[in-house]
């Protein structure tokens, strides 16, 4: 049966509210579009890697490299310049050791393991995409895929099954890198109980020492939390013995990152709104606590501030193209009022 072809047309004029409801849907579907990008991309300085296939199941995401260079993709992150620079020497440093293997030279015994210290959003699980294609790059890793977890990945509910379970996910992550975010979870800030997260770390050392030509673990989570669980077992002390930290975003980097989003999804400021936006951003940071989300929370702001968008144009009609993609200060403050509490 074919529709009357100004159905949508006479829909709309006979219900403003469903044509206000149909903005705001769409804004909302916007978001969700964004929201998975991001994931799929990683976070937030963490949202510049394009690099990766995400596949997720439960507390388990594998993603697998692309062709594409690694280095630049790390060259093209917002901020972190320490990191980078650390990175760039583990790098060179490996691919040193390499050459001098090759040539019949002694080398250092080497880990490839590492931990990355740092607040939630500062970019770690984006770097180790990276690090785990570098090492591919330079003949450390077959793969350099990443397989990325935390303790609810590793750590079962009933004895016997934590090993198991490990030893799966280790499994999968085999030629490629293990990436545990928030690691210290594993080891409970005071003990007591029954855990079985000592029993995952145990099946972990082992994998690693079994399979340590073809596996290569980082460990993540907050700086003080972080020591806490290395010290806990000789083991980590041994086999994790490189750190990386990742420092909190400026003020002036999660602009950059705000505005990343807004260029990758057809946004404009207005003049008012850029000023505005750099201030406020500076304002968040000066008064940010541990719990911080960095670049999830400039993520988080731009989602919120172009569903206020979508809620000021909704009642008019005939929008041009500069009124749909320009952000006003009115719809940052909406934006930044909604995550107040992030």
């Amino acid at each position: 049966m074919e529709l009357p072809k100004d159905l949508g047309s006479k829909i709309f004029k006979g219900c403003g509210c469903l044509s206000i409801g149909f903005v705001v849907m769409t804004c909302l579907l916007i978001c969700v579009g964004i929201y998975y990008d991001d994931e799929t991309e990683a976070s937030g300085g963490e949202a510049t890697s394009q690099t990766e296939q995400t596949e997720k199941k439960d507390s388990v995401v594998v993603n697998e490299p692309l062709q594409s260079d690694p280095y630049q993709e790390l060259d093209d992150l917002i901020g972190l310049k320490q990191v980078k620079d650390e990175v760039r020497a583990l790098a060179n440093f490996v691919k040193i050791q390499k050459q001098r293997e090759a040539n019949g030279l002694k080398i250092p015994k080497m880990s490839y393991h590492l931990v990355f210290t740092g607040s939630p959003g500062t970019g770690k699980t984006t770097v180790a995409r990276i690090v785990a294609r570098i090492y591919k790059d330079l003949g450390v890793l077959k793969k350099g895929h990443t397989v990325e977890t935390d303790r609810s990945g590793l750590v079962a509910n009933y004895v016997g099954q934590t090993a198991t379970k490990t030893n799966a996910i280790v499994d999968s992550a085999l030629n490629g890198v293990l990436f545990i975010d928030e690691a210290y979870a594993l080891v409970p800030d005071g003990g007591g109980g029954q855990d079985y997260g000592q029993e995952a770390i145990s099946t972990l050392l082992k994998r690693m020492e079994d399979d340590r030509d073809k596996l290569v673990v980082i460990i993540a989570g907050y700086s003080n939390e972080m020591k806490r669980f290395i010290d806990s077992n000789p083991g980590l002390q041994s086999r994790f013995n490189r750190y990386i930290d990742f420092p909190d975003y400026s003020g002036s980097e999660l602009t950059e990152i705000f505005k990343m989003y807004m260029k990758k999804n057809q946004y404009t400021l207005s003049a008012e709104a850029e000023a505005y936006l750099k201030t406020r951003f500076d304002d968040v940071v000066e008064h940010k606590d541990r719990n911080f989300g960095n670049a999830r929370y400039a993520r988080n702001v731009f989602e919120k501030s172009i569903q206020q968008q979508a809620m000021r144009l909704a009642g008019q009609s005939n929008l041009s193209k500069e009124q749909l993609t320009e952000l006003t200060i009115d719809d940052l403050e909406g934006g930044f009022a909604a995550r107040t509490n992030i």
